[in-house]
C-alpha cells in the first residue's frame, strides 16, 4: 500500500483530509501527520511516506523550505502542496520544486481523488522502471562471473581485441608480469568410461581444486577452463619478485595441484611452462610456450620431429585449437572452415613443418572434436563407427592434406541431425551447470531457470537432459551430494552444518536424500570416519 503523510498547522484540515481521502479505493494507507515543516521532516525520516501533501505557511518551518531540504536529500516520494494561497510567486517556486501538484484551499473530495489516483500512477511507473533496473542489474552480476571467463579466456588464447583493455577489478595487471601454466589432463581408465554427468562433475571438481589451491598459494591468478581435455592458469607476478624466485614458487604450487588432484580425484595432470612475459598483451605467447613445453614432454612425438625452427609458436596452435572447438560446439561449419583455411595458409608460409607435426595436430584435434561433441551430448565414436585413425593419419604429409581431412570431417559432424540440435543448446546447458555449481547452497529450481533464460520450464528440461542425461533437478542434487561428501570427508561440521551449506534447512530430509544418494547416512559416515 502507498503510503501518505499529511502535514498543516491546522487541526481542521489535518481531521478533514484523513475523512476525505479514500484509502481503500486507491489503495493507500495513513502514515501520520505534522503541523510544521521541522515536525514534517522528521516524520518524514521515520514513516518514509510515499506522498506528502502539505500546508506551505506554517510555523518553526514552512512548506517550501522543508521541501527544499527534501530535495537535498533526494527525497524519493511525491509532493502535493495544498495551500489557501493563490499567489503566482508560491506556485512558481512549487514549480521550481518539482512538486507533483498544487492545489487550494478548500479543495474537494473529488479534485483530491483525482490528483491522488494520477500521482499513485506516477508512483507506480516509477516503481516499475526501478524494479526493472534492478532486475536488469541482477541479471548482469549474474552473467559477470561467466563474461569475465570468456574474457579472460580470449587473453590467454589470443583472440582478444587488440584495443581492449583489463577490466577495472583487473587494473593491477598493467605493472605485473605474467606467466602461464598448461594443463592437460591425462586419458586413463578412470576418464575413458565416464557418463556425461559424471564428466561434468569431475570438471567442475577439478576446477574447484585448483581455484582453492590458488586462492591459497597465488590469490592473483586465474584458471581458465579451454578446449577438451586442456586448461591454463595465468600467474601475475609482481615486480618485487625475481624470475627464478617466481618460477620456483609457480613449479610449487603446480606440484601441489597434480598431488592432490590425483589423491582425490585419482585423476593424472601434465603441466607446461611458459616464459615470463611484461606485458598482459603477451600473455598468449606465454601459453604457446607452456603447451609446447607441454608437446615436448610427450612421449608420443619427440622433440626432434617438431619442425626443425622455433616457429611452432608463431603458427598458435592454441589459438586455433580454441577457435575452432568453439565453431563446433555451437553448430558453426562455415566459421569453422573460415578457422581451418586460416590456419593453413599459416602453415603453408613455415617450410620446415613436417609430417610428424600435422599428424600430430590431427590427434589433438581429434581428440579436442571428441570432448567438444561430447559436451553436448554426441560420441564422435558414432559418426564414424568405421574409421581407422591411425591409418588415415599416416596419409596426412602436407598442409592440404590437413585442409582436406578437417574440412570431410567437420561437414560430416556438422550435417549430423543430432550434433546440430544438441550444440546449438550448449551455451544454455553451461550456464545452468555453471550456475548450479555457484549456487548449490541457494534455493534453485527450474522455474527460476527459466525467468533468467527467458525460455519455458519445459523447454529447459528438455534440452537439459537431452545433453547431459539427467534433469536439472537431479543434477543439482548431485552437485549438493558431491558437495556435502567433501565437506564430511573434511571433519569439520556438524551434519546441519553441512546440510546448510549444501541448500537444505531440513536436515532430517537432506539425510535422506544423502542416504538414496550415496547409500549410507551422512551420520554413519561421520561416525566410521570415512
Amino acid at each position: 500500500m502507498w503510503k501518505i503523510l499529511i502535514i498543516d498547522d491546522d487541526f481542521q484540515v489535518l481531521e478533514g483530509m484523513r475523512k476525505a481521502i479514500p484509502w481503500d479505493a486507491i489503495d493507500a494507507e495513513y502514515a501520520g501527520e505534522a503541523s510544521d515543516g521541522a515536525e514534517g521532516l522528521m516524520m518524514i525520516q521515520q514513516t518514509q511516506p510515499d506522498i506528502v501533501i502539505t500546508d506551505i505557511y506554517m510555523p518553526v518551518m514552512n512548506g517550501l523550505e522543508m521541501i527544499e531540504k527534501l530535495r537535498e536529500t533526494n527525497f524519493p516520494g511525491e509532493l502535493i502542496i495544498l495551500s489557501g494561497y493563490t499567489d503566482f510567486e508560491y506556485a512558481r517556486q512549487a514549480l521550481r520544486l518539482q512538486v507533483s501538484d498544487y492545489l487550494s484551499k478548500p479543495v474537494t473530495v473529488e479534485e483530491l481523488r483525482i490528483v491522488l489516483t494520477r500521482v499513485i500512477k506516477e508512483l507506480e511507473a516509477k516503481e516499475f522502471i526501478k524494479m526493472e533496473q534492478e532486475e536488469v542489474k541482477k541479471r548482469l552480476l549474474l552473467h559477470e562471473p561467466f563474461s569475465q571467463q570468456e574474457w579472460l579466456k580470449s587473453v590467454i588464447t589470443g583472440t582478444f581485441a587488440s584495443q581492449s583493455l583489463p577490466p577495472a577489478d583487473m587494473a593491477y595487471w598493467l605493472d605485473r608480469s605474467h606467466l602461464v601454466i598448461g594443463i592437460e589432463l591425462l586419458s586413463t581408465v578412470r576418464t575413458a568410461n565416464l557418463s556425461l554427468i559424471d564428466w561434468h562433475l569431475f570438471r567442475f571438481a577439478l576446477a574447484n581444486i585448483i581455484r582453492e589451491i590458488l586462492t591459497e598459494d597465488w590469490p592473483e591468478s586465474d584458471f581458465i577452463e579451454l578446449h577438451s581435455h586442456h586448461a591454463a592458469i595465468m600467474f601475475h607476478i609482481e615486480p618485487t619478485l625475481s624470475s627464478d624466485e617466481a618460477r620456483q614458487r609457480i613449479t610449487a604450487v603446480g606440484e601441489r595441484i597434480t598431488h592432490c588432484v590425483r589423491t582425490y580425484l585419482q585423476l593424472t595432470l601434465r603441466l607446461g611452462m611458459g616464459q615470463m612475459k611484461a606485458s598482459w598483451q603477451q600473455i598468449s605467447d606465454s601459453t604457446e610456450e607452456a603447451f609446447l613445453d607441454l608437446l615436448q614432454m610427450s612421449n608420443t612425438l619427440p622433440p626432434s620431429k617438431l619442425s626443425s625452427t622455433s616457429t611452432d609458436l608463431a603458427i598458435r596452435p592454441i589459438k586455433f585449437y580454441q577457435e575452432l572447438a568453439e565453431a563446433i560446439v555451437y553448430s558453426k561449419e562455415e566459421t569453422a572452415a573460415q578457422i581451418v583455411e586460416a590456419y593453413i595458409l599459416q602453415l603453408q608460409s613455415m617450410p620446415t613443418i613436417t609430417p610428424a607435426y600435422l599428424q600430430y595436430l590431427c590427434t589433438e584435434l581429434w581428440t579436442i572434436f571428441a570432448y567438444s561433441l561430447y559436451s553436448v551430448g554426441t560420441v564422435l565414436d558414432e559418426l564414424f563407427p568405421d574409421m581407422n585413425l591411425q591409418l588415415e593419419l599416416n596419409q596426412i604429409l602436407t598442409p592440404t592434406h590437413l585442409q582436406q581431412w578437417l574440412g570431410n570431417k567437420i561437414h560430416i559432424i556438422a550435417t549430423s541431425r543430432h550434433w546440430h540440435e544438441n550444440s546449438k543448446h550448449k551455451e544454455i546447458v553451461d550456464f545452468m551447470t555453471q550456475y548450479a555449481h555457484t549456487h548449490y547452497a541457494e534455493e534453485i529450481n527450474l522455474e527460476d531457470m527459466s525467468k533468467q533464460l527467458y525460455l519455458s520450464r519445459n523447454y529447459l528440461n528438455q534440452i537439459f537432459k537431452k545433453a547431459t542425461g539427467e534433469t536439472f533437478t537431479n543434477y543439482v542434487i548431485q552437485v549438493r551430494m558431491k558437495k556435502a561428501q567433501a565437506l564430511l570427508a573434511e571433519g569439520k561440521y556438524l551434519i546441519y552444518e553441512i546440510s546448510e551449506k549444501v541448500g537444505y534447512k531440513n536436515v532430517p530430509y537432506f539425510s535422506s536424500i544423502f542416504k538414496k544418494y550415496a547409500g549410507v547416512s551422512p551420520s554413519e559416515i561421520a561416525k566410521s570416519g570415512l
